[in-house]
């Protein structure tokens, strides 16, 4: 039996819908979601496993121009995804009119991969939006194939599934095959904790706030969980823990419940905020954080 294998790995700007798409070509939740930019800060990958394939799709951060260390990292993330793919799947949606990073375009126009280019979000579109959109871009991108779908609405997500398995290259699987991801579980536990924060509070609080823990102890009946939330100014730290320490405690209500559906056990969370001025623009911190390609 002919078995085949690859990188299957998903480059987009911001808030196209890339995340989404990921989790259902997954069939699980491993990149959080929310309505705000830079949400996804790492490259997270996915393993979809079959008798004659496997299937490692990546999801990565949103294209942009970084203004600081952090965001820099995110970048590499993105170039080494572009470097390594198999398949590369560019997502866009009806929306986006910002021209994407011209370092980036030009790697994927002069990819020597398969590009399947995704003009996302279709359930929000009118028919000539579409075509105008679908057009532009076949010709923006001649060596890509253009593919309408809405990530949301799982709308051309098994054709996208088909054409991969068309593509993809012959050769052994790269991870066991019951494994679902190349992360271990406190990253989901941290991600579960920072979506809450980009759910919960606005304007910078969430781009300056990393989350680390510090403690993970798994017993019988129960997980316990200490984590600490970095931000970067006192202010910041008031304003996370909110008064009486109400904002704070919503956060752990909401991030103890995900967890416990992820864990599949009780578990008993303690959150505490620290002031770390230069987290986003230290190489050490940053490395320690897993901002490393």
């Amino acid at each position: 039996m002919v078995h085949k294998a690859g990188f299957v790995n998903i480059i987009g700007s911001p808030n196209v819908g890339k995340s989404t798409l990921m989790n259902v070509l997954v069939g699980e939740r491993l990149s959080i979601i929310t309505s705000k930019a830079q949400t996804t800060r790492h490259r997270i990958m996915g393993i979809v496993n079959g008798e004659d394939f496997q299937i490692v799709y990546s999801d990565t951060p949103g294209v942009l121009k970084p203004n600081y260390k952090l965001q820099a990292s995110m970048m590499d993330f993105v170039y080494t995804a572009i470097t390594d793919a198999d398949i590369m799947l560019f997502v866009t949606d009806i929306f986006e009119d910002i021209k994407i990073e011209e370092q980036v375009l030009h790697k994927i126009k002069n990819a020597k991969v398969p590009v399947l280019l995704l003009v996302n979000k279709i359930d929000l579109a009118v028919q000539d939006q579409l075509e105008t959109k679908v057009q532009y871009w076949k010709t923006e991108v001649p060596n890509a194939e253009v593919i309408p779908v809405s990530a949301l609405e799982k709308f051309n997500v098994s054709y996208i599934f088909d054409r991969i398995l068309a593509l993809l290259p012959e050769g052994p699987g790269f991870y066991a095959k019951d494994q679902l991801t190349d992360k271990p579980e406190k990253f989901f536990i941290s991600e579960i904790i920072r979506e809450k924060i980009l759910m919960n509070y606005k304007k910078e609080i969430p781009y300056s706030v990393e989350v680390v823990i510090e403690s993970f102890k798994e017993e019988e009946k129960i997980v316990k969980i200490r984590a600490e939330i970095l931000v970067i100014r006192d202010s910041q730290k008031g304003i996370i823990i909110g008064h009486q320490g109400k904002a704070l405690k919503k956060v752990g209500t909401d991030a103890r419940k995900d967890m416990e559906t992820f864990l599949q056990k009780q578990v008993f969370l303690e959150l505490f905020v620290k002031v770390n001025k230069d987290w986003r623009d230290s190489d050490n911190q940053l490395k320690r954080f897993g901002y490393s390609s």
